[in-house]
């Protein structure tokens, strides 16, 4: 006699924009027979209903739309197990909360949210409801990532002084940040904890530590209205049906992808959100060259600078060593092609498709008395953010084991957050931050 069947985990999702669109496609394909999709909730009609003709195109049957005001309502009426939180970065912890309290588990994009008492709010009603929180952190499941991670924890560089950690936007993917609501620190938190949150977990992950202390400075130096000073700046407030707009390098053409016009300028009628901004117009509240230096709880440091405006796309990351030092090089595009300026990462929807400019990558451990090693690594591909995207929804939707503890928790949320935040206050005040001063953690 056969073992009965499993019966499939009910996912639904809220926050029907372009990351939603990884999940969506992962749940109708890849891992149909350990979940599935039964809902979407979203504040726009039209981009729900994109998503559902998609998956229509998938062979996938519609699921049942809400608007986010009956989010509670669906999470009954539904059934649902696990809720998917791909939202505007400040709404995160109103839907993480009410699911949590719904007796739901839940999957929410990076960053956790955006200050620390919404963190506070997560972490509580964690506590209260014994519910579990996952932060979509794909970047631990990149194969080079997780490579470092044995690597260090295996002693490979001894104990660790310190780290360097270079991050490179190019023209194309960095200029997007200013285009959209990410703009607004008010609602994304800034590169520094809407971006950052990505490498600051990274390091708390591959040093088995916490963050204690922050310093920072940083400007915007290249893009709003410093665009002028530059020569770069166009006389439009957005792209789309704008003259002025016409042959810049920057301007976002929505038209020309057919999933971004669906997703949103097909849907502007029902909330007013414009995608394309002129990343050169007034209104930037965010920075887009920033310098971090950071103390962790086992005495190791780390440099940290990004770049958002840079001729190429990729990162250094150095960790230095009691034993030697491990160096990882990745160039993710070595250019921006003209051709490619007008468009997204990869020409695709947040970099899911291979781009035609070169890249490349090294991991090389130096130790103290002998030559430099080239650490092979299999599975990095250039596309879905080193092949991270597929890595991480086997965990968080197929249940694949986890050995390396890539899922991130509530609380690795809040310290990658808190990193961010503490260096925010410090742009602010221009001093050190101390962690525990913003958020009290067990």
């Amino acid at each position: 006699m056969s073992p009965p069947a499993r019966e499939r985990v009910r996912h639904a999702l809220v926050g029907a924009g372009a990351r939603a669109e990884m999940f969506v496609r992962a749940l109708a394909l890849d891992h149909a027979d350990t979940a599935e999709l039964v809902a979407l909730a979203d504040v726009n009609q039209a981009r729900m209903d994109a998503h559902n003709r998609w998956l229509a195109e998938l062979g996938h049957p519609p699921v049942p739309t809400y608007r986010a005001a009956d989010f509670t309502a669906m999470l009954a009426k539904e059934r649902v197990d696990v809720v998917l939180v791909t939202t505007v970065d400040v709404t995160h912890d109103e839907y993480v909360t009410a699911a949590l309290r719904a007796g739901c588990d839940v999957v929410t994009e990076k960053p956790m949210t955006v200050d620390a008492p919404r963190c506070r709010r997560i972490l509580d009603a964690v506590a209260e409801t014994g519910r579990r929180v996952t932060v979509a952190f794909n970047y631990r499941y990149n194969p080079l990532h997780e490579q470092v991670r044995r690597l260090l924890a295996d002693g490979a560089v001894g104990e660790i002084g310190s780290v360097h950690f270079e991050w490179l936007l190019d023209v194309r993917h960095g200029a997007d940040y200013f285009r959209r609501w990410h703009r607004d620190k008010a609602t994304s938190g800034g590169l520094l904890v809407h971006k950052a949150s990505h490498h600051f977990d990274l390091v708390n992950w591959w040093l088995d530590a916490r963050p204690v202390e922050v310093h920072a400075a940083g400007r915007l130096f290249f893009y709003g209205e410093s665009g002028r000073r530059h020569g770069y700046a166009r006389d439009y407030d957005r792209a789309h049906g704008s003259p002025a707009a016409a042959d810049d390098p920057f301007a976002l053409r929505l038209a020309e992808h057919p999933r971004l016009r669906e997703l949103y300028l097909d849907a502007e009628a029902e909330d007013g959100y414009q995608r394309d901004r002129n990343v050169f117009a007034p209104g930037v509240t965010i920075e887009d060259d920033l310098a971090v230096l950071a103390r962790y709880s086992t005495g190791a440091t780390m440099t940290y600078h990004l770049t958002a405006y840079a001729p190429w796309e990729g990162y250094r990351v150095m960790v230095n060593g009691s034993r030697g030092r491990l160096e990882l090089d990745v160039t993710e595009s070595d250019h921006v092609s003209p051709a490619g300026a007008g468009a997204l990462k990869g020409a695709a929807l947040h970099g899911d498709e291979a781009a035609v400019e070169h890249g490349a990558a090294r991991l090389t451990l130096r130790p103290f008395w002998a030559p430099p090693v080239d650490v092979p690594v299999d599975g990095w591909i250039r596309r879905g953010h080193g092949g991270a995207d597929a890595r991480m929804t086997r965990v968080l939707l197929g249940g694949e084991p986890d050995p390396l503890g890539r899922a991130a928790t509530a609380y690795d949320g809040a310290l990658a957050l808190l990193t961010g935040l503490a260096a925010n206050r410090s742009l602010d005040t221009g001093a050190p931050v101390r962690v525990a001063d913003l958020l009290t953690l067990p």
